[in-house]
C-alpha cells in the first residue's frame, strides 16, 4: 500500500537560514496516530506550514495519495480529506459549539450558490445533511451539554475539543494537529489520547501531530519522528526514540535553557 504521505528532501529556508533541512519520511496510509516532537525551534510547525500550504518549501517533494501536494492550493486541502488545527484556538467565539462544527461541515454540503440563495430542496437538505452530522459529532465528542453554548463562555480545555471536533467534521484522511494537548490538565490530555487512538482505529484516520506533553506521545502515538535543529535525528516506535541519545540531550539542552 502507498504511504498517505510521502516527504523527500524537504527544505525550507529564509536567505542563508534553514529551518527544515532535507527532510525525508513516509506516513503509512490505513491509519494511525504519528508524533511530530522536538525541542523549541526544531522546525515542527515549519513543517506541519509546508505539509498544510501555508508555508512553501524551498526544495524538495510533498506527496499525497500519490498526487503532489507542491501545487495543490490551501482552499482544496479539505476536500482532499487534509484537516489542520492549530497551536492558538481559531474559533468562533461568538458562536454556539453546534455551530462551529457546522463551519466544519460546509465543504461537504453545498448546493450551489443559486441553491441556497432560492432555498431550493438541495439546498435545504444539504443544510440537514451537515446538521445531522454536525450532531453525531458532537455526541461523540461528548459535547452534547454545551452545544447550543457560546464558545466564548466555556473553558480552554473544553473549547479545544470544540476545535478537534471542527476538524473532525471535514471527514479527515490526514489530521494534522499542533500542540493539541496545550493548555489541557493530565486527566483532559489522557482523554484526547484516547479519542485520538479511537478515531484512528475506528474510522481509518491518519494522525500527524507536533506535541510537546511526552506523556500523551509515548503512550498513544504509534511512531514518532523527531526533530533537532530542522533535521529529522530519529524516527520509530515510542520506546526507541524515548532512548535515543540525541533525543534524550537535545531535550535536556532545552530544560536547562529554560532552568
Amino acid at each position: 500500500m502507498s504511504p498517505i504521505l510521502r516527504i523527500k528532501d524537504l527544505t525550507l529556508a529564509y536567505g542563508g537560514l534553514k529551518v527544515l533541512r532535507g527532510i525525508t519520511f513516509d506516513i503509512p496510509a490505513g491509519g494511525g496516530v504519528f508524533g511530530l516532537i522536538g525541542p523549541n525551534g526544531a522546525g515542527k510547525t515549519s513543517l506541519l506550514n509546508c505539509i498544510s500550504r501555508i508555508q512553501r518549501p524551498t526544495e524538495g517533494r510533498m506527496e499525497y495519495e500519490g498526487r503532489d501536494l507542491m501545487g495543490c492550493p490551501i482552499h482544496k486541502l479539505a476536500m482532499l480529506g487534509i484537516t489542520r488545527s492549530f497551536q492558538n484556538l481559531e474559533l468562533f467565539d461568538d458562536a454556539t459549539v453546534l455551530e462551529n462544527v457546522l463551519v466544519g461541515c460546509s465543504p461537504f454540503h453545498r448546493a450551489g450558490f443559486l441553491s441556497e440563495i432560492l432555498r431550493l430542496p438541495s439546498a435545504r437538505e444539504g443544510y440537514a445533511s451537515a446538521m445531522r452530522q454536525a450532531r453525531a459529532i458532537i455526541e461523540k465528542m461528548n459535547l452534547d451539554p454545551v452545544a447550543d453554548t457560546l464558545v466564548s463562555e466555556l473553558p480552554f480545555g473544553t473549547r479545544k475539543v470544540v476545535e478537534f471536533a471542527r476538524a473532525l467534521a471535514a471527514k479527515p484522511k490526514l489530521l494534522l494537529l499542533d500542540e493539541p494537548a496545550a493548555g489541557l490538565n493530565g486527566a483532559e490530555s489522557k482523554d484526547l489520547g484516547i479519542k485520538l487512538n479511537t478515531l484512528a482505529r475506528e474510522h481509518g484516520s491518519t494522525i500527524l501531530m507536533v506535541e510537546h506533553d511526552m506523556a500523551l506521545v509515548m503512550n498513544y502515538c504509534d511512531q514518532v519522528i523527531a526533530l533537532v535543529h530542522g533535521e529529522i535525528v530519529c524516527q520509530g516506535n515510542p520506546a526507541e526514540v524515548r532512548q535515543n541519545e540525541t533525543v534524550i540531550n537535545a531535550y535536556l539542552g532545552e530544560e536547562e535553557e529554560h532552568a
